[in-house]
């Protein structure tokens, strides 16, 4: 009362101020993400145009550049340069008579303009209802998004107008009113990407039934208008190549993502193949369109939309990288039971669209034909298979909760810095999990090839350089036993062997190893192991890339003999800089060593026996024995790998704080069992 009467106004609710707060940060995070979109855009513009002519917007130069070929007399497609159809042909034409440059740069900024409206427009088509942090970052997020995938940054690179028929897809669907101006936006669409068609079934199932009929006359009346200004293009085009098939690159291509390329990719060919494609077509086409009809009726149109688009990538005779963006939008359905399993569809579909098929799955002969048809795998997944949650289903909006260990005290009050990083009681998705590890190797094999120290013979002068200080360093405290110790075992048969073994067999073999153990005996201690092995690696990089070193046998005039790679040619000047897999001279620190010593760690910690313990331990030693022997690695080089790993499990503390660890059973100190979500209760604090 007494507020009241000196203020003027009522006191505040209580707890007022912490939803202000909450309020305020996410309004925060919100500016954030818009930041994040409009730097996404201005760096895709900036590569785009500074970019000398020429090598950049290709297939529009292709187009209407000075020797394009809509200025040509002859038909569009004496070339097959040209893969739109003739309407498209049509609608570009006018853009001849553009000023080479300012169509660059209008071009350009057209295309960011339609990826911002795209963003937007498939914000607001998400499934109601949605949370308030939803609908907060829902289009900065779908933008930056979309400003990372290879769709849209191919596009960008070759001019493309891919992002049209999709745009005009949403639009027509959640934007325009009246069933009429809706399927006559999706008809132009059709008519310029004539396996938009599919749509039409979407909307007549779903009983729009005059958007149908409206889609269907505007198809028409496109067709037919570029039939009537250019008959010999258009017959060449819907007769002569069967509606755009052969045109562009080979068929056979990778970048040809549809079940037609997959085909020809497989071997197969003629009368058979053609035969087989129309079969597999028609069969998901209409399985496809089932499941749309189901989601659409369930309210989630927008994952109707997303599934006929991957039909359609998949039915037409060629969909190249740049049209492929119906793939994306398939982020948004709801895939499992747990709410652990949520992330591992969307995760995956945003890895598939942004990144190369190389850095998903190893560079392995027999995994080929997985790598070279991700992204048809992805559509053929979305379009036929992914269980999509229906909003009916009690799971939808209330997953299976995700257990967490109770919080651990600590000894610092600051302690940890992430609270919000919980220790989660049941082991990760195993798919998720491998995912994740894989790209996270494929960055690091890209940084640590990347980390050359400037150019390739200022890197090796530079690397040698840090050589002969690394071998002064060690020989004032009296540790240079390098050479020693390369030609002592080389005198040594089996020893030499043996230790060349070592060194190329268990670097990855053992933390593996105790990595899938402790996923299926102890998934907490998984989790807490992983992050310190992820933090290690991470501080070794930075060392790479700061101290770029020659390990002793690239070091010329030193005498050591390099027992695994064979004899050394110090002629060449960028060898040892480069090679196809590894940059020879990132070795300080040494995570040869530094992994091993993880593993000796872990195992300590974890394992129950003493005799275990001692024995995880013998794995560092002998790692460290084979990286001196065989010439990889000095000494030091094994000290900075133990700084890394001391350095990763105190980044680890610090962060997340302690680990769990499950409590004592009957007394006896041990729990061998697999950890599971229900034995929340038994894990206590472990400093």
């Amino acid at each position: 009362m007494a507020n009241v009467e000196h203020s003027g106004r009522p006191p505040e609710p209580l707890g007022a101020t912490a939803v202000g707060a909450a309020g305020a940060r996410l309004r925060l995070a919100r500016a954030g993400l818009w930041l994040v979109a409009a730097v996404l855009a201005v760096r895709q513009i900036a590569v785009v145009l500074s970019t000398p002519r020429g090598e950049r917007l290709t297939d529009l130069e292709t187009w209407v550049g000075p020797h394009g070929v809509l200025h040509v007399t002859g038909s569009l497609y004496d070339s097959t340069r040209f893969t739109g159809t003739p309407f498209a042909g049509l609608v570009l034409k006018p853009l001849t008579r553009s000023a080479e440059q300012a169509l660059g740069w209008g071009w350009t900024f057209g295309t960011l303009l339609l990826v911002a409206a795209l963003g937007l427009v498939a914000a607001r088509a998400l499934p109601q209802p949605v949370s308030r942090r939803t609908s907060l970052f829902a289009a900065p997020v779908a933008i930056c998004l979309l400003m990372l995938s290879l769709p849209v940054r191919n596009a960008f690179w070759l001019g493309q107008t891919s992002i049209i028929p999709v745009l005009l897809v949403l639009l027509g669907c959640f934007a325009v009113r009246g069933q009429r101006a809706s399927g006559a936006l999706i008809g132009v669409a059709a008519a310029l990407q004539p396996t938009v068609l599919l749509f039409a079934a979407l909307l007549w199932f779903t009983g729009r039934r005059r958007a149908a009929a409206s889609l269907g006359a505007t198809f028409a009346a496109c067709t037919a208008l570029a039939w009537a200004v250019l008959p010999q293009d258009s017959y060449t085009y819907w007769v002569h190549h069967l509606a755009g098939v052969g045109l562009g690159g080979r068929a056979d291509a990778l970048a040809n993502q549809s079940l037609h390329g997959a085909l020809l990719r497989l071997g197969l060919s003629g009368p058979l193949e053609i035969a087989l494609f129309l079969v597999l077509g028609a069969g998901v086409a209409a399985l496809a369109l089932r499941r749309a009809v189901r989601y659409a009726h369930d309210g989630q149109l927008l994952l109707a939309v997303a599934v006929t688009g991957c039909a359609a990538i998949l039915v037409a005779p060629t969909a190249w990288q740049h049209q492929l963006l119906w793939v994306l939008l398939a982020v948004v359905g709801r895939v499992g039971r747990r709410a652990a399993d949520r992330l591992v569809w969307p995760v995956a579909v945003v890895l598939v669209m942004t990144l190369p098929a190389k850095m998903l799955l190893p560079n392995m002969a027999a995994l080929y034909p997985l790598r070279d048809n991700i992204v048809l795998l992805a559509a053929l997944l979305a379009a036929t298979t992914v269980p999509f949650l229906l909003r009916t289903s009690p799971y939808y909006r209330d997953p299976i909760p995700t257990e967490y260990a109770p919080p651990v005290p600590t000894r610092w009050r600051h302690i940890p810095l992430l609270p919000f990083l919980h220790r989660v009681l049941a082991r990760p998705n195993l798919l998720l999990e491998a995912l994740l590890i894989r790209v996270t190797y494929a960055a690091y094999s890209q940084v640590r090839l990347a980390a050359t120290g400037g150019t390739i013979s200022g890197g090796r002068e530079r690397a040698e350089a840090h050589g002969e200080q690394i071998l002064g360093w060690e020989r004032a405290i009296g540790l240079d036993i390098e050479h020693a110790v390369n030609h002592a075992v080389v005198k040594v048969d089996w020893l030499r062997s043996f230790f060349d073994f070592y060194y190329t067999s268990f670097h990855f073999v053992v933390p593996l190893t105790v990595l899938g153990v402790l996923y299926w005996r102890r998934p907490v201690d998984y989790r807490w192991a992983r992050s310190t092995l992820g933090l290690t690696t991470l501080l070794a990089l930075i060392g790479f890339w700061l101290y770029p070193l020659a390990p002793p046998r690239l070091m010329p005039n030193l005498g050591i003999i390099d027992t695994v790679h064979g004899v050394q040619d110090f002629s060449k000047p960028d060898y040892g800089t480069l090679t196809a897999l590894t940059n020879q001279y990132a070795a300080m620190p040494s995570l040869h060593f530094g992994w091993s010593l993880w593993c000796g760690v872990i195992i300590a910690v974890v394992a129950p026996k003493l005799w275990m313990k001692a024995l995880g331990f013998l794995h560092p030693f002998f790692t460290c024995a084979a990286i001196v022997a065989t010439g990889n690695h000095w000494v030091l080089d094994a000290v900075g790998g133990a700084l890394a790993v001391g350095a990763g499990f105190a980044l680890a503390y610090a962060l997340q704080g302690p680990r769990a660890r499950p409590a004592p059973r009957g007394g006896d100190g041990r729990n061998d069992g697999p950890a599971s979500a229900s034995t929340e209760g038994r894990y206590v604090a472990a400093e």
